[in-house]
């Protein structure tokens, strides 16, 4: 003769049993609710129950409370089967655990007076995978073959994009190939982050950090992340891998002497960090002309795409006599290439480039081209995505925005290193002016010689510089990077006029208001989105008066 204490803990030496869900059965407990069902029959912990007496612990029979699972997946009624299904379908469920009160599962629900007591969205699964009687199920299985068709992984697109220039438009470019093809896109840059063409987050967003919250939104079929050095260094990265990796340049760098990062060399091994993270089946893009990014194709698991505007450039020559993939500039077209295979894309067609005048943006172009290509985008939809794309402030804030301003032409770009300005410089120099004019103010956190460079550069093909202090000084005393700049321009070839402003909107109103018609002026823009603001409602003012 046995308590119904002891019997209860007979059954609990089951070494299935154990605490919570850890094990494929848990142990029963004597609790209030117990206790209780115990007193309904006259009974207490320490009765002893007489023989054959059936003793009730429970209101219910989960395995959670201490029951146990019987597998009748075999005998289960198709009428019955049928129920749980429709039951599931009525709720939008694709996979759900549908619990019913039934005499037997032999026969239909309405023979017996069965029915439904929930459909539960996060169904257990220890009963299927280890029952107490009958046949273990492959519930796993089943379940990932439910949700992702034969031969899917599950995964989506993702193209990661890094660089000292050329990131963010490039990032923007991509996602809008992706857009035209009919996905919903998740992009994170330094602008902010977007889903399906909505701003959900804004500020610098190139970090992990970003990328992680656009791989758990429910709406994203394919990201693309730029990839910021300052995230990298903090967290790594926010994917596994990615499928294409697009290094636009490294050159001569860009914030060097931050955190520990004091060499082009220094930068490139951290920038290698996506190309190192490509899946076996992907795709880096990389830069052929920039020997530091041409020699990351040896850091890919995956295949390589180079791309450049010369075509017989020896890592070009190589790489397409190979019968590998290229892009490059074949007169007044891109070509992609492979084997004997060519695809060609007129740059009048592609409205960023301005007929292929903008070097910079042509690369941008290309790196895009390959990136959509390694993807397997279709070309049709490139070529429709390419020629939809314009600069804008709204598809490319700061960069290279193009302004009409009473006759004149405004620029309007977040350019701030030397090899920015020499690309700026260069698509200037293919923009007719009577004319030249810049605003430029340097960012705090770079070298010394860095900021003299910039206006070195700007001295050489403007006739006038204004120079105004950041917002944020960035560890400078105040008027210490003014002072660096107007130091480049002290054998300015070109500069003839140089004037001081403090801040940035009175910098820009200044030089407004002494273009001519047939001027062109260059507004290097630290606030982004407040100074293209300021920009548009004097262009709209001025277009109204005229």
């Amino acid at each position: 003769e046995r308590t119904v204490r002891e019997l209860v803990d007979i059954v609990n030496q089951d070494p299935r049993r154990g605490e919570g869900h850890a094990t494929s059965l848990t142990k029963i407990r004597l609790d209030d609710i117990a206790l209780a069902r115990l007193a309904l029959q006259g009974l207490t912990p320490e009765a002893v129950p007489e023989k054959g007496q059936r003793v009730v612990l429970r209101n219910n029979a989960n395995l959670s409370t201490g029951g146990t699972a019987t597998d009748v997946t075999d005998d289960v009624h198709p009428e019955v089967a049928a129920r749980a299904v429709a039951a599931a379908q009525m709720v939008g469920l694709h996979i759900c655990g549908v619990d019913m009160v039934a005499e037997t599962v032999l026969r239909p629900l309405e023979e017996q007076g069965g029915g439904f007591v929930e459909v539960n969205a996060a169904p257990g699964l220890r009963m299927h995978l280890a029952p107490s009687y009958g046949k273990p199920r492959a519930i796993g299985q089943a379940i990932v073959d439910r949700l992702y068709a034969h031969g899917q992984d599950g995964r989506i697109p993702v193209v990661a994009v890094t660089g000292t220039n050329g990131k963010t438009t490039t990032a923007r470019l991509i996602a809008h190939l992706f857009a035209a093809q009919g996905l919903r896109v998740g992009m994170t840059n330094t602008d902010g982050v977007y889903v399906n063409g909505r701003q959900i987050d804004s500020g610098d967003c190139s970090g992990p950090k970003s990328a992680r919250n656009v791989l758990l939104h429910p709406d994203v079929d394919a990201a693309v992340f730029e990839t910021a050095r300052g995230g990298i260094l903090r967290e790594g990265l926010g994917f596994d891998r990615c499928q294409v990796a697009v290094v636009t340049n490294i050159g001569a760098g860009d914030h060097l002497g931050l955190n520990y990062i004091t060499t082009v060399e220094d930068l490139a091994v951290l920038k290698r960090v996506i190309v190192q993270n490509v899946d076996p089946a992907g795709y880096a893009v990389l830069n052929a002309t920039d020997p530091i990014v041409a020699a990351m194709t040896s850091a890919c698991p995956g295949k390589t795409i180079f791309f450049a505007s010369d075509r017989h450039h020896p890592v070009m020559a190589t790489h397409r006599a190979q019968g590998h993939r290229t892009v490059y500039v074949d007169g007044d077209s891109i070509v992609a290439s492979e084997g004997s295979w060519r695809e060609t894309i007129h740059l009048r067609d592609v409205p960023i480039t301005r007929n292929g005048k903008i070097g910079f943006q042509v690369e941008n172009v290309m790196a895009s081209v390959a990136a959509a290509w390694g993807v397997g985008l279709p070309w049709q939809t490139i070529r429709r995505g390419l020629s939809g794309f314009v600069n804008d402030s709204d598809n490319a804030p700061g960069r290279f925005n193009i302004m009409d301003y009473r006759g004149a032409t405004v620029i309007a770009d977040y350019g701030h290193n030397p090899d920015a300005m020499r690309a700026l410089v260069a698509a200037v120099d293919a923009l007719p002016a009577q004319r030249r004019s810049v605003v430029i103010s340097g960012a705090g956190d770079r070298r010394d010689e860095d900021i003299r460079e910039q206006t070195v550069i700007l001295g050489a093909a403007f006739d006038d510089v204004i120079l105004y202090q950041d917002a944020a000084q960035r560890g400078r005393a105040d008027g210490e990077v003014m002072a660096l700049l107007r130091e480049g321009l002290a054998n300015a070839g070109r500069t003839r006029h140089v004037e001081e402003i403090r801040g940035e909107f009175i910098a820009i109103d200044t030089a407004l208001s002494r273009l001519q018609p047939g001027d062109l002026c260059l507004v290097l823009v630290d606030q982004v989105e407040e100074a293209l603001a300021h920009l548009a409602q004097h262009c709209a003012t001025a277009g109204a008066a005229a």
